[in-house]
């Protein structure tokens, strides 16, 4: 399995079986009001747990997920992260027509294809600040939160580089638990900030099947909600096994304890945080939503539900060196530090198995281009070019995603050929 998948592609496996048995979970957490306040309204679920169960059980089995991905806020607690009172609305462009085709491993594919294949949800091209195509399909639209999955990761990165800027927490090189005593004694005890952003924290996980216990099948009942912990108290229960700042293993957890620091550094929700820093100050047109455990602890891994032209928006700032309308929303350095693998770990060539770098939750592609993602599972992208003064996003729902480890069914390596057969188009 690839290791940047080894953990929400995992949950597939869960089953429902894994929430009804009777072994103990993760031990409840402290009241979210001791850590942080005046959290925002939590809506809750209007999904039942079992309704939650058999989504967890649905994923990666080939499902026309787009009958899902566009509802999560009703199926899961959330917060609500409220759109901007002064709303910035992309300016419309010259009307581009989309390449007919790209050429991926040799031979020449479809772009027509690839978009139905991968049950694209939405696409929305923007070069120099100029809405040039935009279009959606099955139950996507302009107005349709979208689930972020790892995309949203990027959106947490931001989140740190803000509160750096705000002199809430000192450095990358910080030692997480300076911020966040809780993860004293686990995985993350006196592991830098830097290593966590750069998912080289050395967390070891567990996807043992066989045992209630393992860490994919805790933390599969937190998300689904049958079990009685909590994501935070899951985090500190992870142990060490490698060196932190040597070895790249995307473990999903790893964001999970960056939402932590937010929230300690703050005093606020990552929600509450995100309305403050993020969605007003850059005009986000719509309501966001983040998904929660029971306690009040948002998903920080990936449980963020955006519309596309707000998706945008976050790749819009850092091609902008993180300016937005004459105001500096996060430093240009924090921008620049992110979209640098700046150590022999981090290399594209590090897992020749999924050859891109990594910076702080930013995917970085083999490029002269400069070019850099924000990615999720099924297919969320949010791709940037600065050469091409270009951000693309598309929201998808694929439903061959995980059938096997192959591209044929990832089809993410196609997919940024298919961006890039933009990019040349313009």
């Amino acid at each position: 399995m690839l290791l940047r998948y080894s953990f929400l592609l995992s949950l597939g496996v869960l089953l429902l079986a894994s929430c009804q048995a009777n072994n103990p979970s993760v031990a409840g957490a402290a009241d979210l009001d001791a850590v942080v306040s005046s959290p925002a309204d939590l809506t809750p679920a209007i999904g039942t747990t079992e309704d939650r169960l058999t989504f967890v059980d649905s994923l990666f089995k080939g499902g026309e997920q787009y009958k899902n991905f566009n509802r999560l806020k009703e199926l899961f607690p959330s917060y609500t992260i409220s759109a901007s009172p002064t709303p910035y609305v992309f300016a419309s462009g010259v009307n581009l027509s989309l390449p007919a085709e790209y050429a991926f491993a040799g031979a020449d594919k479809s772009s027509a294809a690839l978009l139905e294949e991968t049950h694209t949800s939405a696409l929305l091209v923007i070069q120099d600040g100029k809405i040039r195509y935009e279009n959606y399909w099955l139950t996507g639209g302009e107005d349709v939160n979208w689930m972020s999955f790892s995309a949203g990761k990027s959106f947490v990165s931001a989140l740190i580089g803000i509160a750096i800027d705000d002199g809430l927490i000192e450095s990358v090189e910080t030692p997480i638990t300076r911020y966040v005593p809780e993860l004293l004694g686990s995985a993350y005890d006196g592991v830098r900030i830097k290593d966590v952003l750069q998912m080289s924290s050395g967390a070891r996980w567990n996807e043992d099947y066989s045992d209630p216990n393992s860490d994919i099948m805790r933390y599969g009942r937190i998300w689904a909600g049958s079990g009685s912990g909590s994501f935070d108290a899951f985090t500190a229960t992870l142990v060490r096994e490698r060196e932190p700042g040597t070895y790249n293993y995307y473990n999903s957890t790893d964001t999970q304890a960056l939402g932590m620091l937010v929230q300690r550094a703050t005093g606020m929700t990552l929600s509450a945080y995100t309305q403050q820093e993020l969605w007003h100050p850059l005009g986000m047109e719509h309501d966001a939503y983040w998904i929660t455990d029971k306690v009040g602890m948002e998903m920080a891994a990936g449980g963020m539900q955006v519309v596309a032209r707000d998706y945008a928006k976050l790749g819009q700032l850092y091609l902008q060196q993180g300016q937005w309308q004459g105001q500096q929303i996060v430093s240009a350095e924090w921008v620049a530090d992110s979209l640098l693998a700046d150590s022999a770990h981090l290399q594209a060539d590090a897992h020749p198995e999924y050859p891109l770098g990594y910076g702080y939750q930013w995917w970085l592609p083999v490029s002269a281009e400069g070019e850099f993602a924000a990615l999720g599972v099924y297919n969320q992208v949010v791709y940037v070019n600065p050469a091409k003064n270009l951000v693309i996003v598309k929201l998808s729902a694929n439903p061959s995603y995980g059938l096997t480890n192959e591209d044929a069914s990832y089809r993410e390596f196609e997919t940024f050929e298919f961006m890039r057969a933009i990019g040349a188009s313009l």
